[in-house]
């Protein structure tokens, strides 16, 4: 911790700032957890009004903080991920670092962490020690294999479950190898169900009054989001393959290049659409076809309705095709980057990408918080802070002297 970083009086604030109680105001939650699912349900249970501290390493601070692209030293993803958190460093493997948890513990509601099974227990910070610092404490554990099973001990990552799931297999061209994401998709949608977790856990503990475990694998929430292949594969011995951009279940759907060089989706996942885009693209004797009356029946001919679609396309521009198809009431969007993105007037209507202060780098545009509630909305209180900024004052509303904080630091515990 150094003595110039920022204190809470410094965090940004925002005019805009919703006046009624957030509806997680009053939670408070640990975020011992790193990269990147633990601290993605961390911040959007701060979001909506829980106080998130964000427990670090004196020495070896979460990763995301130099993960990605930087601006004058400060890592942007951080800025994200570490959204409306306080920050403080805490050594977990000291008896002064254990210690200061458990209080921290007593006064918390949820605990979320992905250390691999066995380490919290190593130091003396296992189920049993926090529950009984706090009966009422939710302890969620995000790994990559869950807390028991064989491969319980290995390390997880993200593209460990996007290849284990399935996803990677039936990703990228049937000629192609099988293709993992860009970014961290597994980590991502086990961040959503760790949040969801989360706040059931906290619902039954509301009737029980007592606290309980979450385990969280990041190979399971990934799996669910693809599907009924489980299903299909016991009952019908189907395995999904890599279809490209086409699918089983329905087609038209492909991108398709514009007369500009730009890219365009098509969907035509209910019947009354794929009947629109073929009357659209002048192609209404495909529909009365005996194939054309299902969507699987479209797929296995995606052939003849790529083309169709395809060579209307290929001669209009992008604006033509998305004024042609929204006219025509059928399903169509641009390919889009970034760039795109942040100029898109549904997203601007919609404030999905907002600007923030921060203290370091001026003006920032992120994405905004994940849903909007009418009476009790949440909100960007602060971007993410310094390592360890925090820590002088939470520890001391926690009742430490700053005596006490000169020995952690002496010891090397914060």
């Amino acid at each position: 911790m150094t003595p110039d970083q920022p204190t809470t009086a410094d965090q940004p604030t925002s005019a805009d700032r919703p006046t009624a109680p957030a509806p997680l105001t009053g939670l408070r939650v640990l975020d011992l957890a790193t990269l990147f699912a633990g601290p993605l349900a961390a911040t959007m249970l701060g979001d909506f009004g829980a106080e998130v501290i964000k427990v670090e390493h004196p020495a070896n601070p979460d990763p995301s903080r130099g993960h990605g692209p930087s601006k004058n030293g400060v890592g942007l993803w951080w800025k994200l991920l570490g959204r409306n958190k306080r920050t403080i460093t805490l050594n977990l493997s000291k008896p002064a670092g254990r210690s200061t948890l458990l209080r921290l513990a007593a006064t918390a509601d949820v605990v979320i962490e992905n250390f691999r099974p066995g380490t919290l227990e190593k130091w003396d910070l296992g189920w049993e020690e926090l529950s009984a610092a706090n009966p009422r404490l939710v302890l969620t554990r995000v790994t990559g294999f869950g807390q028991f099973g064989p491969y319980a001990h290995r390390p997880g990552f993200g593209t460990l479950a996007e290849a284990m799931s399935g996803f990677a297999a039936i990703t990228g061209e049937p000629d192609a190898p099988p293709t993992l994401p860009p970014f961290g998709l597994a980590d991502s949608i086990a961040g959503l169900a760790t949040a969801y977790a989360v706040m059931t856990a906290l619902a039954a503990r509301d009737r029980t009054g007592e606290g309980q475990v979450v385990d969280m694998a990041l190979i399971e929430p990934i799996l669910m989001a693809l599907g009924p292949q489980p299903l299909w594969y016991d009952q019908l011995g189907h395995v999904q393959p890599r279809t490209g951009n086409r699918s089983q279940n329905n087609a038209p759907r492909n991108t398709y290049r514009t007369a500009d060089g730009t890219w365009v989706a098509v969907s035509t996942s209910a019947q009354s659409i794929a009947e629109r885009v073929m009357c659209l693209v002048g192609r209404p004797e495909l529909i009365d076809e005996p194939w054309f009356a299902t969507g699987a029946e479209r797929a296995a001919h995606s052939d003849i309705l790529d083309e169709a679609v395809g060579s209307w396309i290929a001669e209009r521009t992008r604006t033509e095709v998305l004024a042609a198809f929204e006219k025509a009431e059928a399903a169509v969007a641009p390919i889009q980057d970034v760039r795109d993105v942040m100029a898109d007037p549904q997203y601007q209507a919609l404030d999905t990408v907002t600007t923030v202060d921060d203290p370091e780098l001026g003006p920032l545009r992120m994405q905004n918080v994940l849903f909007r509630l009418s009476a009790t909305p949440g909100a960007i209180r602060w971007t993410g802070r310094p390592h360890g900024a925090d820590t002088a004052e939470v520890l001391t509303e926690l009742g430490l002297t700053p005596a006490d904080l000169d020995a952690l630091r002496e010891e090397g515990t914060v």
